[in-house]
């Protein structure tokens, strides 16, 4: 499956600042991730990263703050960097992003200075 994988971007305040048990960000990952794939799921890396379940690879990533979250989106947007900003509702709180399946030089530029989420 040719270096194809999926980030995960959380929104570390949900954990140090809301205090959101983990099954809680997990299912935050779990909405983005399934949403990102039903929204692109025509998409070739999709289908790529589909035809191989067992291999698949995802990286979770962790970032400041919502606004940060926010602003990485936007960021994302401008350069058609396909992804999804879950907002938990009814907080309407952005909680995580999910970008689609790249190639991993694809979004290197927009992933690289973020830490594993710990």
């Amino acid at each position: 499956m040719a270096n194809i994988v999926q980030y995960v971007i959380v929104n570390k305040e949900i954990i140090t600042k809301l205090g959101w048990p983990l099954g809680a960000v997990i299912a935050q990952c779990c909405h983005a991730t399934t949403a990102v794939a039903h929204v692109f799921k025509e998409d070739t890396d999709v289908h790529t990263y589909f035809g191989d379940i067992d291999n698949m690879h995802k990286v979770v990533l962790e970032i400041g703050t919502e606004d940060e979250l926010r602003k990485l989106s936007q960021d994302l947007t401008t350069n058609d960097i396909k992804h999804k900003l879950w907002i938990e509702q009814p907080e309407n709180i952005a909680t995580c992003i999910a970008l689609k399946p790249y190639e991993k030089d694809a979004v290197k530029k927009f992933t690289k200075k973020y830490k594993m989420l710990k």
